[in-house]
């Protein structure tokens, strides 16, 4: 009776034993695919010449910082944008390849680190550039951070309109299923609002001027032609005539 006991006892410890293996290995499993997703390189470079606020020339190709997105040409802040990204001109920095490596144009898509600091989130401490992703990884929540920062601040880029109807213009409502993708505007307030050369951007800086008034109550619906807004994940900003911001609404990033 007790070797049968024992028999038994030893089974049932091999069992347990079994499935406590099972388990770490299947920890393992998952920690070894998480690490994979984070799993970044990093190569030296030498900064030949700056082309805007988010894009530089370097001795192993034109980079793109990844992240974020900075003003275009004749855009209000797209000099300070790019003279802060000069600051990087002749001087060596660490090009951080994550997620992504290129992007349709052939740059490549990188965190650039200098002297301990990554540009791409000081650019957007100083409100210089807004958030843009398409795939998260382990630079995201710190460049978030930078956004929220610079936006709760109230500098650059977040500085808002003076304009007397900034606070009667509502987004009513946003379409981003493609086709018949649209946008409502609305003036909630008792007089008329003058919207011209006012734009319209999303995250990609796909830029819509606008061009007439709306009456006290009146809304529009303006209709895009072509994909704008991504389904998954977009930013929709409504700047003034001088690119002061008037309205902002993201969806879809968490």
């Amino acid at each position: 009776m007790k070797k049968k006991n024992s028999k038994k006892i030893f089974l049932f410890l091999l069992i347990i034993l079994f499935f406590f293996c099972l388990g770490y290995l299947i920890t393992i499993i998952e920690n070894e695919g998480k690490t994979a997703k984070i799993t970044e390189s990093k190569q030296i470079a030498m900064v030949n010449k700056t082309i805007d606020g988010d894009t530089i020339k370097t001795d192993l190709g034109e980079v793109r910082l990844l992240g974020i997105n900075t003003p275009e040409k004749k855009e209000r802040l797209y000099e300070e944008a790019k003279n802060f990204t000069s600051q990087l001109e002749n001087k060596e920095v660490i090009l951080i390849k994550t997620n992504e490596d290129k992007d349709k144009y052939g740059r490549l898509l990188r965190y650039v680190e200098y002297n301990d600091k990554i540009i791409n989130e000081e650019i957007l401490k100083n409100g210089l550039a807004t958030l843009y992703y398409y795939d998260y990884d382990s630079y995201y929540e710190k460049l978030k951070k930078a956004e929220e920062k610079s936006r709760n601040n109230k500098l650059g880029l977040w500085q808002e309109s003076q304009n007397i109807c900034k606070s009667c213009i509502k987004l009513k409502e946003l379409n981003n299923i493609d086709p018949g993708e649209y946008v409502i505007l609305k003036n909630e307030c008792d007089f008329s609002c003058n919207l011209t050369n006012w734009e319209i951007k999303d995250d990609a800086n796909h830029l819509k001027k606008l061009n007439f008034s709306l009456l006290s109550k009146e809304e529009i619906k303006i209709t895009y032609s072509q994909t704008t807004w991504n389904d998954d994940k977009d930013t929709f900003y409504l700047r003034d005539e001088q690119g002061y911001l008037v309205l902002f609404y993201r969806y879809g990033y968490h």
